[in-house]
């Protein structure tokens, strides 16, 4: 068996890995690239490989980072399986609709005001027809792939759906096991399960690495956090402004939020979900409770867990630019959850500036994005092409991350290590160099043979 790494290597976006064996081609995720738009826009339009060699795809989870590419895959003639979770599969479904609708309304918008511009990587066309060869697959249990390879998902823990992905190739007598941790999520989540570390013997691990030199505040303490931000923002009469991803960061932070207000911990102000994507992923978990976390989720809270009286969501953009003429304390959770797009770029226009209110950020910001910029607290910044002093706080809430911490990649390969005693080598992707480089140490010291491979860097097993 042959691996190439095609993305996000010594990176956190375009998650892409390459399996050669026994004469056929698979992809273990195909995401999008993220960071400076000239180098994204470049990487984003390569191919990872030719069309006619791809045989599968198997795919993590749906954040758009591992899944955003396969319609480009499918415009440019794919036609073969995608194996997923049928959560992960569900959530594409309107994840990868939504990628391609922001594509091409951005394409008419700038073409419509004399922009030279690129066409879009794909339009809804593809990504419909991405989601038509989807092969939804339960946890545990296995299915092939193709001729001479068959894998399996154990529950990642990362975001509804996610999976760790057991590959097992055989040839002739000869059988080799390579494990792809795909994101891996934190215990003591209140929705999403804890990560279920696989439990078969494999030759080498393939494994993200986005937090390897930190460690998070614990999740109990994060909804202590958000409790004090949101009481401190009100009593100044300002707002909270919440980028979050509207896949399982958007639905935590209600969660804890209805904790919040059922125990009087934080005033009664209005709470507005400003994603149109945010409001449809919603209901892709509302359709999806049985694979909750039943030990955190009660089963008499599940009906009511997304809809309570201090609770909206909006749906046009009429909604959207009405909230800003709006006045008082507000909490309001927009997409995208980097800054890169999306609705919460309008508001930060508007409220940026304001000191009164604060900008809470829950989760990882690649280098190069918006919401760096912010948790670095530049004075300045720029939104929708305009220099916006940053007046308002900001707050950074590592314990809502979904991806879990050092200690926590430490103790997952630990358990993976205990199945798998001849384990030959760990390779480190879905990491900045700083992060991987740490882990690699930490790593390497407990006695793992690590790499942090580059791009196109080819190993065989």
């Amino acid at each position: 068996m042959q691996i190439e790494f095609a993305g996000a290597d010594r990176e956190v976006t375009g998650s892409c890995h390459i399996l050669r064996v026994n004469d056929k081609t698979v992809l273990l995720d195909c995401g999008l690239f993220q960071g400076h738009r000239s180098d994204a826009e470049a990487k984003n339009r390569a191919l990872p490989c030719p069309i006619a060699e791809i045989d599968a795809v198997v795919l993590s989870h749906a954040h758009l980072d591992h899944s955003g590419r396969l319609p480009f895959l499918v415009k440019e003639g794919y036609s073969g399986p995608i194996h997923a979770t049928k959560a992960t599969a569900d959530l594409c479904e309107i994840m990868l609709a939504d990628s391609a609708h922001i594509q091409e309304s951005d394409y008419a918008f700038l073409t419509r005001h004399g922009r030279e511009v690129s066409e879009p990587l794909y339009g809804l066309r593809d990504a419909a027809r991405a989601e038509e060869l989807m092969a939804r697959h339960p946890y545990d249990t296995w299915f092939d792939v193709c001729a001479g390879l068959r894998a399996r998902f154990t529950d990642a823990g990362h975001i509804l759906g996610s999976g760790s992905v057991v590959l097992e190739a055989t040839t002739g007598a000869e059988v080799t096991r390579v494990i792809f941790s795909g994101d891996i999520g934190r215990a003591g989540l209140h929705i999403i399960r804890d990560p279920a570390p696989p439990t078969d013997a494999a030759d080498v691990v393939i494994m993200e690495s986005t937090y390897g030199n930190r460690d998070h505040e614990s999740v109990a303490s994060a909804r202590e956090h958000l409790g004090r931000v949101v009481r401190e923002t009100a009593a100044r009469g300002g707002r909270v402004l919440i980028p979050a991803f509207a896949v399982g960061r958007t639905q935590e932070l209600v969660y804890d939020l209805q904790v919040l207000l059922r125990d009087k911990a934080i005033p009664e102000i209005p709470i507005v979900i400003d994603s149109p994507l945010a409001t449809k992923a919603t209901g892709v978990f509302e359709r999806n409770t049985d694979i909750f976390d039943r030990t955190e989720v009660p089963v008499r809270e599940i009906e009511n867990l997304f809809r309570f009286k201090q609770l909206t969501y909006t749906s046009s953009t009429e909604e959207s630019k009405a909230l800003n003429r709006r006045v008082g304390p507000m909490i309001l959770i927009a997409g995208s959850g980097m800054v890169e797009g999306g609705r919460i770029l309008h508001h930060l226009l508007n409220g940026a500036s304001d000191s009164r209110n604060t900008i809470l950020i829950v989760g990882f910001q690649a280098e190069h994005t918006l919401g760096r910029r912010i948790v670095e607290r530049q004075p300045v910044i720029r939104v929708l092409g305009n220099d916006v002093e940053l007046r308002a706080k900001v707050e950074i809430i590592n314990g809502y991350s979904a991806h879990a911490d050092r200690t926590e990649l430490a103790n997952w390969l630990a358990a993976v290590h205990r199945a798998s005693p001849a384990l030959r080598h760990v390779y480190l992707v879905h990491g900045e160099v700083e992060a991987q480089t740490a882990l690699s140490e930490r790593l390497t010291a407990q006695g793992y043979r690590v790499s942090c491979p580059a791009r196109h860097d080819k190993v065989t097993v």
